[in-house]
């Protein structure tokens, strides 16, 4: 499913000139490119929900993927900005939480936590990345597991807080099942967005 997914974005990335030109360039702040890049990523993290196993209490989606891959090209501000986006869709209503669910009672719940880790470990991946611009794959996959261990870490404290176990049974439910399917979207996003920086850095020179 991620090697799909990745070939089929490298596909378009080679083929749609206009995206390298004005959707991939590096990112530089304006209030307007801002919201509309925001815009952009919180669509793009909705779809990733979509995209679900069905794992109890914590189900496995696609989100972390495109929260990664928001960090490394728009950078901290406007990727956090990017997941704030996504987070008031589901508070409005808007089915874009996993599995179809909406509503301010998915963030108070048990998954909450790593709704809201999306935005921190959003903003800690493109901070990483800003600070060292010229990171490769391997730069770039530290990067996005930084925001990974954000996102899990205040993700599992709160499910052992909502559901009220220990943080060992919350590590067990809420991250063991999940090494193996992260690793390889941590791997896909890193590889992806190298090439995506590897296409901007072209068009530049």
């Amino acid at each position: 499913m991620l090697l799909g997914l990745y070939n089929m974005v490298l596909i378009r990335l080679d083929d749609i000139s206009y995206l390298e030109v004005y959707v991939l360039k590096p990112f530089t702040y304006s209030p307007l490119r801002s919201m509309v890049y925001a815009s952009l990523f919180g669509a793009l993290t909705a779809i990733g929900a979509f995209i679900v196993v069905p794992l109890q209490p914590v189900p496995f989606t696609l989100q972390t993927f495109f929260t990664a891959l928001s960090g490394v090209i728009l950078g901290g501000r406007t990727a956090a900005l990017s997941q704030v986006v996504y987070l008031i869709l589901g508070c409005m209503g808007l089915p874009v939480f996993a599995g179809g669910k909406a509503g301010l009672g998915i963030v108070l719940g048990p998954t909450g936590g790593y709704i809201l880790g999306f935005i921190l470990g959003a903003y800690i991946i493109g901070k990483i990345v800003e600070a060292r611009a010229e990171a490769g794959i391997i730069g770039i996959a530290l990067a996005i597991l930084a925001g990974d261990l954000i996102i899990y870490g205040l993700g599992t404290l709160w499910l052992s807080i909502i559901a009220q176990l220990s943080l060992a049974k919350a590590f067990l439910l809420g991250v063991v099942p999940f090494l193996l399917p992260e690793l390889l979207k941590l791997m896909a996003a890193a590889f992806l967005a190298a090439r995506i920086k590897r296409l901007t850095g072209e068009n530049d020179d």
